[in-house]
């Protein structure tokens, strides 16, 4: 059996052009109604979804996308804290903070520090933890993976990771070491585009890094998220391989939570500007395309939203929500003076806020 990489081959020869037209804006409301009547749409429905003209018709596309949220997973709503072990990198990628060429202090976590990061935030109420890290073997590597998952198993229900690509083996022995679930971000699907904002270090791998979430789930991981950084070139394309990719790895691992997350270009430290902006009514669209598409699929939402967005999109569309969040190495418990940030946090609301806001909603935040 092939990869998403010979998958994508196929995909890419979709006529999507063609397919949007098709849903001009004289037809698109039968067009869509059709759509969002089917139990299993397939790609062309997608398209659809994904379609220009569908996005005159977001009201009817989220009636239905919060049917759906509703009946895979009620009102549940999973917070989680990232825990930025490392801002090591040995990567240049255009448009992040950690990339190799800025010019500021690394500092990766002792296991004294993880210990005390995990427990300042074990003590806002949350109980899963995703582990992040730049690319940098020396600093970062499985070794130390290993040895911090050990120390967040025993403080959290559940550790997820958003390191470098691995192997196979390295997968399997971070599930050995604690970690349940695994977020790679493609970053870019088109790859001219990802190998111009790749500038330099091993992340300029492509098809390596595309293959690397099916590797966690030959690995044993329970949990798989996958994502384009919206912002870097046409989105609808982006989400729809995004999907695709989704669909790809629940059909080929049904033993496995897939999910897919939804992170724009954000202001970070360097001043780099995304050649393909995304807004709000874009990113909607998007994520509610995904949940019609994709109905038992878990859908991320970051502090990179504002509250409002976010309280609004787990009605329809978002399951897992992050929450009291630092994007800075030592962000919870450490010296925060001269730390530099990953990217620039808009929702700063406190856990036990995001909580009380998503209780009045009538949600059950997890």
């Amino acid at each position: 059996m092939g990869t998403f990489y010979d998958v994508m081959r196929g995909l890419k020869g979709m006529p999507f052009e063609e397919a949007w037209r098709s849903a001009g804006v004289p037809d698109v409301e039968r067009v869509l109604r059709k759509t969002l009547r089917k139990t299993d749409p397939d790609a062309a429905d997608f398209l659809v979804l994904l379609s220009p003209a569908a996005s005159i018709c977001l009201e009817a596309m989220e009636e239905a996308a919060a049917e759906r949220r509703r009946a895979a997973f009620g009102a549940s709503v999973a917070l989680f804290s990232p825990l930025y072990l490392s801002d090591a990198c040995v990567n240049v990628c255009l448009y992040c903070g950690f990339r190799a060429d800025n010019r500021f202090p690394r500092k990766t976590l002792s296991e004294d520090e993880i210990a005390a990061e995990a427990d300042a935030i074990r003590a806002s109420g949350i109980r899963r933890v995703l582990a992040v890290t730049g690319d940098s073997p020396r600093a970062s590597g499985v070794g130390y993976l290993k040895r911090a998952a050990g120390l967040l198993a025993r403080r959290f229900d559940s550790v997820a990771v958003e390191v470098q690509a691995l192997d196979v083996g390295d997968y399997a022995e971070l599930a050995a070491s604690g970690v349940d679930g695994v977020t790679v971000h493609q970053e870019v699907y088109d790859e001219p585009t990802y190998r111009s904002v790749h500038a330099k270090g091993p992340k300029r791998r492509y098809r390596y890094r595309l293959e690397a979430p099916e590797r966690a789930c030959t690995a044993g991981m329970r949990r798989v998220t996958v994502g384009a950084l919206l912002g870097l070139a046409d989105w609808r394309k982006e989400i729809f391989f995004a999907g695709m990719h989704a669909r790809y790895l629940r059909d080929r691992f049904p033993g496995v939570r897939v999910g897919v997350a939804f992170p724009r270009v954000c202001p970070h430290p360097g001043g780099w500007k995304a050649p393909c902006p995304v807004g709000e009514r874009e990113l909607v669209q998007a994520m509610l395309a995904v949940r019609l598409f994709l109905p038992d699929a878990v859908i991320v939402l970051s502090t990179r939203e504002r509250a409002e967005l976010r309280d609004r999109m787990v009605r329809s569309a978002a399951t897992d929500l992050s929450a009291g969040s630092s994007t800075e190495v030592g962000g919870y418990a450490g010296e925060r003076v001269g730390r530099v940030p990953q990217f620039e946090i808009v929702d700063r609301r406190r856990v036990e806020e995001i909580r009380a806001a998503l209780i009045a909603a009538g949600m059950d935040p997890i």
